[in-house]
């Protein structure tokens, strides 16, 4: 890599370093087999990451196993593996990059006095040697090594400094500055930044980069404190996954760089997959995010009151700095509730092809709040029995008749789901990855339109084995967004009730 990358308007390039199949597989339940890790290797690269630090080939057959798998997979990014400063770990590393097009060692140790002083039982000066000595031995293997000086973030700059410029003089290509435990103020951590630039001889020869956790909640603002002061590589994780509180997330940083000209850098993110490579870690990982989280949170580009549904729909940039298809999402949502105005309930009304007078739209409002009082959400078939359709049957012309899956250990997951369309009665079968896939499989069969599952939500409304499930489904077709809910305690029943609701939107 070069230490500096100009666009033809200006302005730095800041290299993606990705570590979510590394840190952010250490998060407790989020291990992945190595299948699943060269999918998600494969959407990285895809999503235009620069590095993907892939995993710690020593601490497990398996882990060396991916490692390796990955170097075939992927082309583009860089392939990095993690190390001690210690030699058989960098061995191993070694062995498992052979098949990689561009490798790298990250190799380092803990720097700070309580590292020295607790886990190491060393001393500043042997530790020093033990950094150089590492770095030395892994360019014996390849070009591109990385060194990390582990909770650089409580480490004495001066120090510090020693470290990275001595390192640097051995072979490393880039230096990792971690933020180990979320400790730093943004400031500090800046300033910390800062003072290595200026005061290590040799800094450019050498990337710095920052890697920031999120125990106090600043792994963000960190990373884009060390960046403004000269760093020129992020290491991150996909929705911010990680060890305890979690890694600096991806799509945080990428947005930020995007939506803030002032900073004058850029990255080569495809942002538009953002949100399809948050779904796919979710869904491998097991690890949906909150609805309120920064970029990919259900919530992000959701109003709710009134004066922000009415400032959106006169003009988007009122309430959002970030225009939904950047990260890979169709549209805003204008949710109603009891927050809501007159402008967001006629805005629903006329997407489901209704035009109301504007005495209707004040009848219909009035009613709108009393209902909206008591419920916390309000679906379109509310809104029709707002205005007069007394019975949802009425005015839906797909009704579920039967439903039967078949599915456990060692079977494969069946399903047989029979519909009313339109006073005809048909059935099918299917067969699927699990009950509500091979049940939605059948319903499309049935329906014989082409639909895309964008979203699916499955919440708890209630607690205990019979717990109701309430779903919500988002589907694609023809160009327009479609969405569906219900409720039952069989989360495959309402599934299949959610994705007619659906459906009956455009049928």
């Amino acid at each position: 890599m070069e230490n500096k990358t100009k666009t033809s308007t200006g302005g730095d390039k800041v290299y993606i370093f990705d570590t979510t199949l590394r840190d952010g597989e250490q998060s407790p339940g989020c291990q992945l087999n190595s299948v699943e890790k060269i999918e998600l290797a494969k959407a990285l690269e895809d999503l235009n990451v620069d590095v993907i630090e892939c995993g710690f080939p020593v601490s497990s057959p398996e882990d060396f196993n991916s490692v390796t798998e990955i170097c075939k997979a992927v082309e583009k990014p860089v392939i990095c593996a993690l190390s001690r400063a210690v030699e058989k770990d960098i061995d191993v590393a070694a062995d498992a990059l052979h098949f990689a097009r561009r490798g790298r060692i990250h190799t380092g140790i803990g720097t700070s006095d309580e590292h020295i002083k607790y886990k190491f039982n060393s001393n500043r000066e042997d530790i020093l040697t033990t950094a150089v000595k590492a770095v030395k031995y892994a360019r014996r293997f390849i070009d591109d090594v990385e060194f990390y000086a582990e909770d650089a973030g409580r480490t004495d700059n001066e120090y510090l400094a020693r470290v990275v410029e001595a390192v640097i003089a051995a072979g490393a290509t880039v230096v990792n500055i971690p933020d180990t435990t979320g400790y730093c103020n943004p400031w500090e951590y800046g300033a910390k930044i800062k003072y290595l630039m200026d005061n290590v001889q040799n800094i450019d020869k050498a990337i710095i980069s920052v890697h920031c956790h999120n125990d106090l909640g600043m792994a963000t603002a960190n990373t884009i404190s060390g960046i403004l002061n000269g760093a020129r590589q992020a290491e991150v994780t996909i929705d911010g996954i990680g060890e305890r509180a979690g890694n600096t997330a991806l799509e945080e940083v990428a947005m930020a760089i995007k939506c803030r000209n002032d900073y004058n850098f850029y990255t080569d993110i495809n942002t538009k997959k953002i949100m399809k490579t948050s779904q796919m870690v979710q869904s491998l990982m097991n690890t949906p995010v909150q609805a309120n989280k920064a970029i990919v949170g259900r919530n992000a580009f959701a109003h709710s009151s009134g004066i922000h549904q009415d400032g959106v729909l006169k003009n988007r940039s009122s309430y959002e700095i970030i225009d939904p298809a950047d990260v890979g999402v169709a549209e805003s949502t204008i949710s109603l509730s009891a927050r809501s105005g007159r402008a967001a309930l006629n805005f629903h009304y006329k997407n489901m092809g209704i035009n109301l007078t504007k005495e209707q739209l004040d009848d219909a409002y009035k009613k709108f709040l009393l209902l909206a009082d008591t419920n916390k959400e309000i679906n379109d078939n509310d809104l029709l029995i707002i205005v007069g359709v007394s019975k949802v049957e009425s005015v839906r012309k797909i009704q579920l008749k039967y439903l039967q899956v078949v599915c456990g250990k060692n079977s494969v997951p069946m399903s047989t789901v029979k519909l009313d369309i339109d006073g005809e009665i048909c059935q099918a079968t299917s067969s699927g990855d699990g009950p509500v896939d091979a049940s939605f499989r059948a319903v499309k069969q049935l329906v014989n339109r082409k639909i895309a599952v964008e979203e699916y939500l499955v919440q708890a409304i209630t607690k205990g084995c019979d717990d109701v499930g309430k779903v919500h489904i988002k589907i694609e077709h023809g160009g327009n967004y479609y969405y569906g809910f219900s409720a039952n305690t069989d989360i495959v029943t309402a599934s299949v009730e959610a994705l007619i609701d659906a459906i009956s939107k455009f049928i």
